[in-house]
């Protein structure tokens, strides 16, 4: 192919992308100010409410004033690190251990086969309701937090990695073998590789579940994260400051998955195509 010819294919490889990001920007863009008219809209009910004027704090205007407040001072920053640590903390024990396991239960039918009904049965119990054993079983709070967020998060991540190495061609691995290749070696070259997209959506749909057991796990006992400090606003009847809270909470989150979507779009197969 000449230069010029693919100088061409290049514009107008762009011209066909340039509307698509600028439709999803617009359709976007068009669904945070229909949030935020929705938002101000409820807020002028409240404020023009005898019985909800009490709580004109949730309307946008104070919300925003307390959350550039709450930025200026540093409570945000002061409140989002141990939640972000608790989150990385429970999220990097369930990929430590759902990983492996559902590499095991896509490879071996028959433990796949053992383990369903009690895995369905632990999936389907809340993470929340093992609040009073991980407050036996750890020192800390902040250890029990950790584990109820692993414990919600690892069944996303092993059920999702275990799908993705069930869809492995196994000439793949055949070839691999036949070329020398050893355990850890097709491991790492070929079944990662090939689940990477997989356990990256396994991922980021534990984090989702991860970022919804965070807060009401810190509603009890510890002093500090995001759910304490709405917990602390609530008491304080600042509600300005409680819905700041709930919007760092959705920034935050929103952002996490962000970073989850763009490695999983990385990883795709059409990506490199």
């Amino acid at each position: 192919m000449s230069a010029r010819a693919a100088t061409v294919d290049a514009a107008g490889e762009d011209r066909r992308r340039r509307p698509f990001f600028s439709s999803r920007f617009a359709f976007g863009l068009l669904g945070i100010l229909i949030l935020l008219g929705c938002w101000w809209v409820g807020g002028l009910v409240l404020l023009n409410s005898a019985s909800g004027q009490a709580f004109a704090g949730f309307a946008p205007g104070p919300t925003f004033a307390s959350f550039v407040k709450m930025l200026g001072n540093g409570a945000i920053l002061h409140a989002a690190l141990p939640s972000l640590g608790r989150i990385f903390g429970g999220l990097l024990v369930a990929i430590l251990l759902g990983v492996p396991l559902g590499i095991a239960l896509g490879r071996l039918p028959a433990l796949q086969k053992i383990t369903h009904v009690p895995f369905q049965f632990l999936r389907m119990i809340s993470p929340l309701s093992w609040m009073p054993i991980a407050v036996l079983a750890f020192p800390s709070w902040n250890g029990a937090i950790v584990f109820l967020i692993a414990a919600a998060a690892i069944w996303p991540v092993t059920f999702a990695t275990a799908n993705g190495v069930a869809k492995l061609d196994p000439a793949w691995l055949k070839l691999a073998r036949n070329l020398g290749a050893s355990l850890p070696h097709r491991l790492a070259f070929v079944i990662l590789p090939a689940i990477a997209q997989d356990m990256f959506t396994g991922i980021r749909l534990a984090l989702g579940v991860a970022w919804i057991v965070l807060v009401p796990a810190e509603y009890l006992g510890v002093s500090s994260g995001l759910g304490y400090a709405i917990n602390d606003a609530r008491d304080s009847l600042d509600y300005a400051q409680l819905t700041a809270i709930v919007l760092v909470i959705g920034i935050l989150g929103f952002s996490l998955d962000a970073i989850c979507l763009f490695l999983i779009r990385r990883v795709s197969y059409h990506h490199h195509s």
